[in-house]
């Protein structure tokens, strides 16, 4: 997959829209320093952009394979064009998380913004919930965001206890 083609092709629609987008997923955790091997593109939106952004991922000739009001995710029968994974986010949640992206390094050192690391770590922490299958992944990569400087740990035990993974969070803490 070129990631960085099919990046400025999407985040040139959303701009070009005034649409709030930020990376996130392996990518977003490259831009912390973090590489890690990823085979998709995941982005976050705002809810009111899903209907404009699935009708331009198929206006481009992807597929659509889910689409529930929180995801959808997309695949080009072009490899280089590949698969493209969208979490919509609403209300305050989405107020919170696009006020505090900042602009770094995406694929092809193009400048995209990301969620800071506590948004990121809550976005993996509810994977995890989710699909306890996920949560050594999700777990490896929250204890690198952890690890970020200035970030706040606090913010982050409270998305696990929210889900009530509390018991997770302190064994990251221990294992820092």
């Amino acid at each position: 997959m070129d990631f960085q083609k099919t990046l400025a092709t999407i985040a040139e629609f959303l701009e070009g829209n005034d649409l709030r987008y930020a990376l996130i997923g392996g990518f977003a955790l490259a831009a912390y320093g973090h590489t890690r091997a990823t085979l998709d593109l995941d982005l976050v939106v705002e809810q009111e952009a899903q209907d404009p952004i699935i009708q331009f991922m198929e206006s481009l000739g992807f597929a659509t394979l889910h689409r529930s009001p929180g995801y959808s995710n997309h695949l080009h029968a072009d490899p280089s064009l590949g698969r493209v994974d969208f979490v919509y986010v609403r209300g305050e949640t989405g107020e919170d998380l696009f006020r505090a992206t900042r602009d770094l390094k995406g694929p092809g050192d193009l400048s995209v913004p990301v969620p800071k690391p506590e948004h990121l770590a809550a976005m993996k922490v509810l994977a995890m919930k989710n699909d306890p299958d996920r949560t050594f992944q999700e777990l490896a990569d929250i204890r690198v965001l952890m690890k970020q400087p200035g970030v706040d740990r606090e913010e982050i035990r409270r998305y696990f206890n929210k889900h009530e993974l509390g018991d997770r969070f302190d064994e990251l803490e221990r294992s820092l």
